[in-house]
């Protein structure tokens, strides 16, 4: 067999194009792939908030660049203040602990308070463990080095998680402004290229339901911090606290970066204990489960109701699949994924199903 050297030339630089662009793609993977967190937060944001904005622009003359900026400051606001409140707490206490450090190295170990003390059940076992604590507290932590380890390190790699995804956050505010105001032409290539590669009908099915599927989690996690701040604010309000609008906002984003509320309770409860206020601190410790448990129950529901037309065991498996998976954004990545999966595939079969209709079906007493 004679070797067609024209066609083989053409298949190496077929070869050859399809490497370097394999190649692009690549390098291009390692350039965006830092700003993935701020990408996925602007596409969340940008369709969740399409329709208020749309509003708002009407409102101003569809002067849309000046609801752009009102619409990323606001936001901004929105997000910045409970960052800002939780780093000027910090800021005022490590002073504080600094000092309790030192006097602790000095003088040793304070007493428990008798409100710790006189607690049923554990109060006890605290105060025995505390006492050999204070006479020898090498022996008395031999065993819990790992555990301690493992939990500063959770403290400190968790501060700066809620740092960064804050720092995301603010970021794809911005981009998400600047997607919003060039409207349906920042659309326009993704939807040709989607219908370029799909065709029409399935480019757009496919469009619109990547686009409710953010949409169901959007309205699922937002509706979900807002309750659990509301609901959190109440049992503030029944325990006498004061700088509630704070806490409510420090509840409302731990919830809405996927924290949860134990960030907000659990000190309370301390503190409270501490003080004396035992009642108080039972009240707030009970409380604070139940908003936990809204947190864990209500967002999978929530999630799974505003989906549109895509079924709840799809975006329930996508949410707690990607949650598990990538954290926070993961819950829009598994919704979307499982989303396009299960449109695909519906697609498919009803392709299936109309080129097996021309076909003759059998009549009585024949076989396939």
């Amino acid at each position: 067999m004679r070797l067609n050297l024209p066609n083989s030339r053409s298949i190496i630089e077929t070869i050859l194009v399809l490497l370097l662009l394999l190649a692009l793609l690549f390098a291009l993977y390692d350039v965006l792939k830092v700003f993935f967190g701020v990408f996925t937060f602007a596409l969340i944001f940008s369709v969740s908030f399409a329709t208020p904005y749309e509003r708002l622009a009407n409102a101003m003359g569809q002067r849309r660049k000046l609801a752009s900026t009102l619409y990323a400051i606001v936001l901004i606001i929105i997000v910045a203040l409970p960052v800002v409140y939780i780093v000027s707490a910090m800021g005022r206490h490590i002073k504080d602990v600094i000092q309790a450090y030192a006097d602790i190295q000095t003088k040793g170990l304070p007493p428990l308070p008798e409100t710790l003390t006189g607690l049923p059940f554990v109060g006890s076992g605290m105060e025995d463990f505390w006492k050999h604590l204070q006479e020898n507290p090498q022996e008395a932590l031999m065993g819990y080095e790992t555990q301690i380890r493992l939990v500063l390190h959770r403290i400190v790699t968790g501060s700066a998680g809620v740092l960064g995804t804050a720092l995301q956050f603010v970021l794809g505010i911005v981009i998400s402004a600047i997607l919003l105001a060039g409207g349906d032409k920042v659309m326009r290539p993704v939807k040709t290229t989607l219908q370029h590669l799909l065709g029409r009908r399935d480019g757009l099915l496919l469009l619109d339901a990547a686009t409710h599927a953010i949409k169901g989690v959007s309205i699922g996690v937002m509706g979900t911090a807002f309750v659990a701040a509301f609901i959190s604010w109440i049992g503030f309000v029944f325990a006498g606290l004061h700088f509630k609008i704070l806490l409510c906002a420090l509840v409302f984003f731990l919830v809405l970066i996927q924290v949860g509320p134990l960030l907000v309770w659990l000190p309370l409860v301390i503190i409270l204990a501490v003080d004396g206020h035992t009642g108080t601190a039972i009240f707030a410790a009970i409380y604070g489960l139940f908003v936990m448990l809204i947190d864990a129950v209500l967002k999978p529901v929530l999630i799974a109701k505003s989906g549109g037309k895509l079924p709840f065991l799809v975006l329930f498996i996508g949410v707690v699949g990607g949650l598990a998976a990538w954290g926070f954004t993961g819950m829009f990545k598994g919704a979307i994924i499982l989303a396009l999966f299960y449109t695909l595939f519906n697609s498919w079969l009803e392709r299936r199903s109309m080129t097996m209709k021309p076909a003759a079906e059998p009549g009585a007493g024949e076989f396939i």
